[in-house]
């Protein structure tokens, strides 16, 4: 990607020409400091976590924001450190957090009651019954979901609602005053028409309906924040969210702010999947897919969440809750067996052993089945998980087939999940990869093109994430009147990179095929592993 001068990063930090990204994630709060192209010039972070409070998954506002300041002390030290300077404005902010969940405000601002995170499963009910009125999927994690959840529940603070909003729209809202929120992150509130960019007019005045039943007076059009799409003016950074941000008073007012954003759609702007026929992988605690469509899917599907990119494209989203987890916890078994042979070996060093080693297993991993559900799976409808691994008297038990089954079994559920796609005719160019798990070069992306029967490329913006990503989004604020997004993307941000892709290998995509029909057969087991243990 093109690069500026590094010599000329403390002229354009003190002439305030930065761009600044935030990003508050599941257990870390991060921020990124770029220059022009998005070279990386700064980043500082702040560890945190959710909270299990009155059974619901939570995080406080004082955490929020005292990890905000925290995690803005932590860059603008490594500014300090890297340049001599200490930024006084930026040129542009974003801010992005993960997507879904519900906080709801009354008219004075006052949060009516703790932060219910997408992490909390306690709207079975209402995603049901909101997905077979509208005639498309809501899961459980999506806002509307707890707000409907909260009505049936004839919860006390809904007749007091003035705004329900996302985690990013809430710090987006305390730092500008506007009520906005990105349109992708706003399509994991309330389903989306991406012919008008907005919330889907239809969708809307059949839930007001329901409202009108069972909560008089309360209009959803009302209460939920305004759509934007990148590029479109969101607001200034104000004087009080500037103290916010930074409690010294060093940091000025005055600074656009880009719409704020989900962690999906930072993750696409990541890994340049924002044109349709692009998508893109990410391997962590869970593994999930986007594909940017060319036009509707024909049906609903359970399996699949329909989301945006942030320009308002339609996405296909395939979420498994279970990833590279319990692979992990078999290097970890490797990691203490060197250890006992006297070879203290640290973990990476294991898992790139461990990874190349399966590239040399049979194609169909020996007739070994390994599945990775330390959770339930909803995609394969299994309440709860037990991780497990099966193999038949006549199978080959070796390392290389060992891993390769491992490896296998952390891309099951997504393969089912994207055979829907494929069965729709959704096609792809090429997936983009990203996570720890690709860090080995070549092995686990050789395996997911043979599972996906999709090229599938690794990048080298992919570990930067989604702070890098909103900053991206941020800069494009003075962009936006020039090009789309994709097309900026393309010669502004990613011109000259050179991701390594690997094209399905014939006799891998055999092979996974006989796995996958292995593991079709297997989840009898699996549940009954749950059933049993």
């Amino acid at each position: 990607m093109p690069h500026h001068d590094p010599d000329d990063s403390p002229a354009i930090i003190s002439a305030g020409r930065a761009v600044l990204g935030i990003e508050l994630g599941s257990t870390r709060i991060k921020a990124v400091l770029i220059g022009p192209h998005g070279t990386q010039l700064a980043s500082g972070s702040h560890a945190w976590e959710n909270q299990f409070v009155d059974r619901m998954w939570t995080y406080s506002l004082d955490a929020i924001w005292s990890g905000l300041q925290a995690c803005f002390s932590a860059l603008t030290h490594d500014t300090e450190q890297r340049y001599g300077v200490r930024p006084t404005t930026f040129r542009a902010i974003g801010v992005s957090a993960m997507m879904h969940g519900y906080l709801a405000f009354d008219g004075h601002g006052k949060l009516l009651l703790p932060f219910r995170t997408w992490r909390n499963t306690t709207t079975g009910p209402a995603a049901q019954q909101l997905s077979e009125v509208f005639g498309y999927n809501i899961p459980m994690r999506w806002s509307v979901a707890h707000l409907y959840q909260a009505i049936l529940n004839n919860e006390p603070h809904v007749p007091r609602i003035d705004l329900i909003t996302t985690l990013a729209g809430y710090v987006h809202w305390r730092l500008t005053g506007r009520k906005v929120l990105g349109v992708g992150d706003a399509s994991g509130m309330f389903p989306i028409d991406c012919g008008t960019q907005d919330f889907n007019a239809t969708m809307l005045a059949q839930f007001d309906a329901l409202l009108a039943e069972q909560q008089p007076g309360l209009l959803v059009t009302e209460i939920l924040p305004r759509v934007l799409r990148a590029g479109q003016d969101a607001g200034k950074l104000t004087a009080e969210g500037a103290r916010l941000l930074d409690p010294t008073g060093t940091l000025q007012p005055g600074a656009p702010l880009c719409p704020p954003e989900g962690d999906a759609g930072t993750g696409m702007v990541a890994t340049n999947a924002v044109a349709p026929r692009t998508g893109n992988v990410s391997v962590g605690t869970s593994i999930f897919a986007m594909a940017v469509l060319e036009k509707p899917l024909g049906r609903v599907h359970p399996e699949v969440d329909m989301v945006t990119t942030p320009a308002g494209d339609l996405v296909a989203m395939v979420h498994c809750n279970n990833g590279a987890s319990e692979l992990a916890a078999w290097a970890e078994v490797f990691t203490q067996f060197a250890a006992a042979l006297g070879h203290d070996t640290a973990p990476d060093e294991v898992f790139g052993v461990l990874l190349r080693e399966g590239l040399g297993g049979e194609a169909d991993g020996g007739g070994l089945l390994a599945y990775n559900y330390l959770s339930g799976e909803p995609i394969t409808g299994l309440a709860e998980g037990r991780p497990l691994f099966v193999r038949t008297p006549d199978s080959r038990l070796t390392l290389a087939n060992f891993i390769r089954a491992q490896l296998y079994g952390a891309f099951g559920t997504l393969s089912l999940g994207m055979e829907v796609l494929a069965a729709e005719g959704v096609e792809l160019d090429v997936m983009v990869a990203h996570g720890g798990l690709f860090r080995t070069q070549g092995v686990a992306q050789r395996l997911l093109a043979g599972a996906l029967g999709t090229p599938v490329a690794v990048g080298q913006s992919a570990s930067e994430g989604g702070a890098w990503g909103i900053a991206v989004l941020a800069s494009y604020l003075a962009a936006a009147s020039d090009m789309d997004l994709a097309t900026y993307l393309d010669t502004q941000i990613f011109d000259g990179a050179h991701p390594v892709v690997q094209e399905p290998i014939a006799e891998d995509v055999r092979g996974f095929q006989v796995f996958l029909e292995r593991y079709r057969a297997g989840l009898t087991v699996e549940q009954a592993a749950s059933t049993a243990l």
